[in-house]
């Protein structure tokens, strides 16, 4: 097991709610009120050195009593060593936790990811927006359980809601061209896919 594991609990007592390992990874599951406190510890101790945050995601279980776990996997070049560290957050309260921005700049994208596909909210977030999904994106998490596999409007409703979302804003005029709402673009649109333009990003509606 991962020596760092001892460590933070010698260090933080109680806050260390518990150590496991699986397929040879160590995983640490701390209180969610220090996880920040915690995270930096592991980052700026020198023994501990985790410099780089390899990634953020989250879990959430089948059984619907269990709680939604955030995850930060570390890593310390020094020791060429990994560490994955666990916040567990109950559904029956708000599903917040602090941005680690501040630690790890590369925290920026991965927490939007988590707040677009599971709808945990970073505080402090200095840009937190979908990253995956349109911003006025209304079905919900897609990774959530309780999300339907196919969706919870239709098929004509989610290609009106994409087109009017400025498509041109976030993809090519090649993935336009292959996309099977290709029919429903616009008439200028399509146009300019068969005269072989390439795309060229538009300003959103409204402006910046």
């Amino acid at each position: 097991m991962n020596p760092s594991a001892d460590a933070l609990e010698r260090h933080f007592g109680s806050a260390i709610r518990r150590v496991t390992e699986s397929c040879g990874d160590t995983i640490v599951y701390v209180e969610l009120g220090r996880l920040r406190e915690i995270l930096a510890w592991l980052k700026d101790t020198p023994d501990q050195a985790y410099i780089y945050l390899v990634d953020v995601t989250a879990v959430e279980y089948r059984e619907p009593e269990r709680p939604l776990e955030v995850v930060y996997e570390l890593f310390a070049f020094s020791r060429k060593v990994g560490l994955r560290v666990k916040a567990e957050l109950p559904k029956d309260q708000p599903l917040e936790v602090d941005s680690m921005v501040p630690l790890w700049a590369g925290a920026n994208w991965l927490e939007r990811e988590v707040y677009d596909m599971f709808g945990i909210t970073f505080r402090g977030h200095p840009d937190l927006r979908r990253i995956l999904m349109w911003e006025t994106y209304a079905e919900g998490y897609p990774l959530r359980k309780d999300f339907p596999l196919r969706g919870r409007f239709s098929r004509s409703e989610q290609v009106r809601q994409a087109l009017n979302a400025n498509p041109e804003a976030h993809y090519s005029l090649e993935e336009l061209g292959i996309a099977e709402s290709y029919q429903e673009l616009p008439a200028d649109m399509r146009g300019r896919l068969a005269r072989g333009e390439r795309g060229q990003i538009a300003e959103p509606k409204g402006g910046a």
